[in-house]
């Protein structure tokens, strides 16, 4: 049981209505979870208002409602509490509930279209390796110190981000890291964070379904900065044209990093390899097991985080050489034909982009790209053509197939990706809806020296279609037909 007035502290009461209840034995959002003495939150959500289940929760118990408008009907023995935002007022009391426990930890988080995953999971793993107990928030895992706990969100619900927290400060974690999507921004699902840090990578178009524009996309990260405290900092990419649009309102200490231009961090890639490549970052030379600009910026931004929580600059660049790419980011995989697969998570015009350049940069006139690419069903339907476009423009062959088709026909997808590409560039393109056997047929193709990418999913393990995920995951199917090739 927890006092209702000290859970409430840091909310700005609107007005109360009701009985006066003074403990309460849980919190929660999802009427189907409340037990009897709860306090449940009425959130508005993108498809679901949580206003339509105060008469559910209050049946299943609940003895506190937080709402933004109160019920027509009220119960004499419940506590109404109005607040001007619902969201937000479940962040702060989740993070209440258990002890807010991101001040006791130093807390970055990092945000960006494109190596958000990248980004954070490297500054755990960095951070581990300089003798530091550490937690992770990310898309393709959660990680509590060594302990692994599966991602179901980028960014969870408040109870159940605040209760990892907690579980890092139990387990003694110093650091934790975390992916900020757009959604978790613009939903208030970061509400009663205490940020020692922010990061952002990169913005292109994406999640277009969701947020509309790209403007309310851009005005979503930007309010990750914005809510930053004095005494934080802000580490901003400014080679891109968003860069700095970060920083316009942050009261944060800002810094920047850059490959094109003078920042507080600088690097440039001395020389590429297909499984490497050497830096120079801040004047000295480091070797990494990272290949591509994209991969040059997630590592820069790694470097500078490190080196604004304090770390020794020789020693984060001895460290930075040891890490390596994260699961179904530009992972390498080599045939015994010759040939070379890279799985990877690009699903995204820009990042499609990115991996193809960085590929034919290394590869040059050595070999053939051949692309497998997909897009997801029930999403941003106009980007399927640019993706098509990206892959045709920047491969030598390109099979288009489905992702995660979801409730939409797998053809219409493909079909949407074909409406993209002119007479010739189809002419280089086929169409195969089985994404196991688009993979099977891009090998078949490959000869000695050529690279495969197959791109969209990389950490995913799954397939999901008509509601039901089945299992599927790309590196596998790249390992099973690499066994038949020995065989």
């Amino acid at each position: 049981m927890k006092n209702v007035e000290e859970l409430l502290s840091g909310i700005t009461v609107v007005e109360r209505k009701g009985a006066a209840v003074s403990k309460v034995s849980g919190v929660e959002s999802d009427s189907r979870q409340v037990k009897p003495g709860y306090l449940f939150v009425a959130v508005r959500g993108a498809s679901v208002d949580g206003h339509t289940f105060i008469p559910q929760a209050m049946a299943q118990g609940a003895k506190v409602i937080v709402c933004e408008e109160f019920p027509t009907e009220l119960n004499g023995e419940v506590s109404y509490i109005k607040v001007d935002d619902s969201a937000v007022a479940f962040g702060l009391l989740a993070s209440a509930w258990y002890g807010n426990p991101s001040r006791e930890l130093t807390l970055v988080g990092v945000t960006g279209t494109n190596g958000k995953t990248t980004t954070a999971t490297l500054l755990y793993e960095m951070f581990r390796s300089l003798g530091y107990k550490a937690g992770l928030l990310s898309t393709v895992c959660n990680y509590i110190d060594t302990v692994k706990v599966p991602a179901t969100h980028t960014t969870p619900d408040p109870l159940h981000l605040h209760r990892l927290l907690r579980e890092m400060v139990d387990a003694g974690c110093q650091y934790a890291f975390m992916e900020v999507s757009s959604h978790s921004a613009a939903q208030h699902r970061i509400a009663g964070l205490d940020f020692d840090g922010a990061i952002f990578t990169n913005l292109t178009r994406d999640h277009i379904d969701y947020h509309k524009t790209v403007e309310a996309y851009l005005k979503a990260k930007k309010s990750f900065f914005d809510g930053l405290p004095e005494g934080s900092f802000a580490l901003t990419n400014i080679d891109d044209k968003s860069g700095l649009v970060m920083l316009q309102n942050t009261r944060a200490e800002k810094h920047t990093y850059s490959l094109r231009t003078m920042a507080d961090f600088k690097a440039r890639i001395i020389e590429s390899r297909i499984d490497g490549m050497t830096l120079e970052i801040n004047g000295k030379t480091v070797e990494v097991m990272f290949v591509g600009k994209f991969n040059a910026y997630n590592l820069l931004a790694v470097y500078g985080a490190t080196c604004l929580l304090g770390q020794n600059p020789d020693e984060v660049l001895r460290k930075m050489s040891l890490l390596v790419p994260v699961a179904g980011r530009f992972q390498t995989l080599h045939s015994s034909r010759g040939y070379t697969v890279i799985v990877d998570y690009a699903h995204t015009p820009d990042a499609l982009n990115n991996v193809l350049t960085s590929i034919r940069e290394v590869l040059g006139n050595r070999g053939h790209i051949i692309t497998v690419v997909g897009a997801g069903g029930n999403r941003d339907k106009g980007k399927r053509p640019m993706m098509a476009r990206e892959a045709v423009n920047l491969s030598d062959r390109v099979i288009l197939t489905s992702d995660n088709p979801r409730f939409e026909n797998p053809n219409d997808i493909l079909n949407d990706m074909l409406a993209g590409l002119d007479a010739e560039q189809r002419r280089k393109t086929l169409t195969q809806v089985d994404r196991r056997e688009a993979i099977r047929t891009a090998t078949q193709f490959a000869n000695p020296g050529d690279v495969i990418l197959v791109a969209g999913k990389g950490h995913e393990d799954y397939q999901e279609i008509e509601g039901v995920k089945h299992h599927f995951d790309d590196k596998e199917e790249v390992e099973k037909l690499f066994a038949e090739e020995q065989a």
